[in-house]
C-alpha cells in the first residue's frame, strides 16, 4: 500500500456518521472529493450516476452550513477531467448555501 492509498482510507464519505467503524471509501465504488465550503474533504459516492446527473451538481444536507439543516451546494467545473472507474472520479467544489 502506499501513501496515496493509506491516505485515501482516513477519508470519510459523506453520509457515513462521525462514530461509523468504517466510514472510509470502499473498492469498486466511485466518488467525488468535495471541496471547500462546510463539508471540504468529504467524498460523496457517485457510483452509477449518469454524466449529466454529475454534470447538475448537488445539494448535500448539512448542519454545518450558514443554515443549519439546509443545504451545501457543489458543482463539478467543465474544465477539470474526470476519471472514469473506481476511486476518485472527479471534484465538486463549493459554491454556496441553501435553506
Amino acid at each position: 500500500m502506499n501513501a496515496d492509498d493509506e491516505q485515501l482510507l482516513r477519508v470519510r464519505v459523506y453520509g457515513c456518521d462521525h462514530d461509523d467503524p468504517h466510514p472510509g471509501p470502499l473498492p469498486h465504488q466511485t466518488y467525488a472529493a468535495l471541496v471547500g465550503g462546510p463539508l471540504d474533504g468529504l467524498l460523496l459516492d457517485i457510483t452509477g450516476w449518469r454524466p449529466e446527473e454529475i454534470d447538475d451538481g448537488v445539494a448535500l444536507m448539512t448542519e454545518l452550513g450558514r443554515w443549519p439543516g439546509g443545504r451545501a451546494l457543489y458543482d463539478p467545473r467543465p474544465s477539470e477531467p474526470r476519471t472514469p472507474g473506481p476511486g476518485i472520479s472527479c471534484r465538486f467544489h463549493y459554491s454556496g448555501d441553501t435553506p
